[in-house]
C-alpha cells in the first residue's frame, strides 16, 4: 500500500465540489462557476478590506446579546436604506459586506419559512438580507452573510440540541444560499466556542460544511471561533478567523494562512444609544496599524459598523469611513499565499478516547494529550529517550489523517502506527519540525492509534493528538 506524506492535493477538493456541484446545479446561482479552494482563499485575502454590519433585535436593545423571547414589535427601523450602508462602505474603499441574518438570540431578517420569528413578523414587514445583497451588488461590493449557529430563542444551545435543530440549520442556510445570489462567504458563530459550548459534533460541521458547499461551491466558510485551534493549519474553516476584541490578533510576522480580522468602528458590535456621540476608533490607526499590515500577511480586515434603529449609519461613523478611503491608498500589491494544508472538517475520532503513554512529566500525563484542549499537553519525562503516545477506540475505525499540535514545536523525526489483527503496523514517518503535523495517507482500518518519537530537541509536549476519517 501506498501512503501519502505530502499535503493533500487540491484537486481532490476540486473535484468532490465538483461532483458536489453537478446534483445542486439548479440551486445555485446561473453565473457561478466552481473555483478551486484555494483560488477562492486567495481571491478572499485580495478583497482586503470589508464592513461587518451588526443590525438585528439586540439593536433596539442596550445589550449585545439580546433577550431570546424579545417580541419581534421591537424590529422597526423606520429609514432603512441599505444603499447608504453600500455607499458608505464605498467611501471606505471597501470591496464587501457580511450582515447578521441571524444572531444568538434566533431573530432572523430575511423571509424564513423556517420559523415565524422572523422580520415578516414585525411592523418593517420587508426581508432586510434581500435589500441588503441587491444594494451591495448595485454598488459593486461583495455579497458576504454571518449566521448564529448558537440560537437561544429556539434553544439550539447546549443540552437541547436535537436532529430538528439539526435541520432548521440546514434549511436555513438553504434559504441564505438558495435565494439571494452568490454568497461569496458565510461567517458562522457561536460554535465549538466556551461561551457556546455547542460543539462540531453536537452541530456536525461536516455535515454542514458539505451542505453549504454542495448549493454554493464557491462560498467559503469561515468559523470565528475556530482561533482556539493553533495558528498553523485550518482547523473547521476555510479562513482563520480572528476576533481582536476576544484577545485574538494575528501575527504579522509569521501568518502563512488566508486570514480575517475583525473590529468594531465603535465599542460595541451592535448599536447602542451612545454611539452617535461617542468617538468612533482612529481611522489613520485603523488604516495603519490594521489594514495595512494586516493584508501584507494574508489577512483580510473587516470593520464593523453598526446600523442606528432607524436603520441608518451614524454620522460620525460616515465621517470615519470616508477618512478611511482619503488615508488607504487601497493598491497594495497582492499578497500571494503560500503552500498550506487544506482545512480539517472532519469529527477528530480521537478526542476524550483513552490514551496511553510513555513516563509523563509530573502531572501532565497522556489524558492531556487529547482532551479537546489546546492549553493543555501530555508531556514526555525528560529521562525518557524513546517516548510514544497512543489512543485507544472502542472498536476498528477507518482513518486517513492524523494531526499532531505541539505545545511547543520540538518534535523532529517520527512513525506512525496503526494496531490491527493484534499486530502494529506502519502508516508513515515523518520529519516535519513545524508545531502542527498535519499527515494525510490512504485509508487504514484499526483500534489504536500510535506515535514513536524517534527525534526531539526538548521533551515533548503534545497538546491534541487528532484522529480523522476525511470523506
Amino acid at each position: 500500500m501506498c501512503f501519502l506524506t505530502k499535503p493533500y492535493p487540491y484537486f481532490l477538493v476540486l473535484v468532490g465540489l465538483l461532483s458536489l456541484a453537478t446534483v445542486t446545479a439548479q440551486a445555485q446561482p446561473q453565473s457561478a462557476k466552481t473555483a478551486s479552494l484555494t483560488k477562492n482563499q486567495q481571491d478572499f485575502v485580495d478583497l482586503r478590506f470589508g464592513m461587518f454590519i451588526h443590525f438585528n433585535i439586540p439593536t433596539f436593545m442596550e445589550e449585545d446579546w439580546a433577550d431570546p423571547d424579545a417580541s419581534p414589535t421591537l424590529f422597526n427601523p423606520t429609514k432603512l436604506n441599505c444603499d447608504q450602508w453600500a455607499k458608505a462602505a464605498k467611501s471606505a474603499k471597501m470591496s464587501y459586506g457580511a450582515l447578521t441574518t441571524k444572531h444568538h438570540s434566533g431573530f432572523c431578517i430575511w423571509n424564513t419559512k423556517t420559523t415565524g420569528y422572523n422580520v415578516m413578523n414585525s411592523p418593517l414587514k420587508r426581508d432586510v438580507v434581500k435589500e441588503y445583497a441587491d444594494a451591495f451588488r448595485a454598488n459593486g461590493l461583495k455579497v458576504m452573510l454571518y449566521y448564529s449557529i448558537l440560537d437561544t430563542h429556539h434553544k439550539l444551545r447546549p443540552g437541547f440540541i436535537t436532529k430538528q435543530h439539526v435541520k432548521m440549520v440546514k434549511d436555513q442556510l438553504s434559504e441564505l444560499l438558495t435565494n439571494y445570489g452568490e454568497v461569496s462567504a458565510l461567517i458562522i458563530d457561536g460554535w465549538d466556542a466556551p461561551w457556546s459550548r455547542i460543539s462540531y459534533d453536537d452541530i456536525p460541521f461536516e455535515e454542514i460544511y458539505k451542505h453549504i458547499k454542495s448549493i454554493q461551491p464557491n462560498c467559503l466558510v469561515m468559523d470565528l471561533n475556530a482561533a482556539k485551534y493553533p495558528a498553523e493549519a485550518l482547523f473547521y474553516t476555510d479562513i482563520k478567523s480572528y476576533e481582536q476584541g476576544a484577545g485574538q490578533h494575528i501575527s504579522k510576522e509569521t501568518n502563512r494562512l488566508p486570514a480575517l480580522s475583525c473590529l468594531p468602528i465603535n465599542k460595541t458590535w451592535f448599536w447602542k444609544t451612545t454611539s452617535p456621540t461617542e468617538p468612533v476608533k482612529d481611522p489613520a490607526v485603523l488604516v495603519n496599524d490594521n489594514l495595512i499590515p494586516f493584508n501584507k500577511a494574508y489577512c483580510n480586515f473587516i470593520l464593523n459598523v453598526a446600523p442606528n434603529r432607524d436603520g441608518l449609519i451614524d454620522d460620525n461613523a460616515l465621517t470615519a469611513l470616508a477618512k478611511i478611503g482619503e488615508i488607504w491608498p487601497g493598491n497594495e500589491g497582492r499578497a500571494v499565499l503560500p503552500v498550506f494544508d487544506a482545512p480539517i472538517i472532519s469529527t477528530n475520532l480521537a478526542k476524550h478516547r483513552p490514551s496511553n503513554a510513555s513516563w509523563s512529566d509530573d502531572m501532565w500525563i497522556m489524558d492531556f494529550g487529547n482532551d479537546d484542549n489546546f492549553k493543555t499537553a501530555w508531556t514526555s519525562n525528560p529521562a525518557i529517550k524513546k517516548p510514544w503516545y497512543e489512543v485507544v477506540f472502542e472498536q476498528e475505525k477507518p482513518f486517513n489523517l492524523i494531526t499532531i499540535l505541539e505545545k511547543q514545536p520540538a518534535i523532529t523525526k517520527y512513525r506512525l502506527e496503526y494496531f490491527t489483527g493484534g499486530n502494529w503496523k506502519p502508516i508513515l514517518s515523518g520529519t516535519d519540525s513545524g508545531r502542527a503535523k498535519i499527515n494525510r495517507f490512504n485509508t487504514v482500518k484499526g483500534s489504536k492509534v500510535r506515535i514513536l518519537i524517534d527525534g526531539f530537541t526538548s521533551p515533548p509536549a503534545i497538546a491534541e493528538l487528532g484522529v480523522y476519517n476525511e470523506k
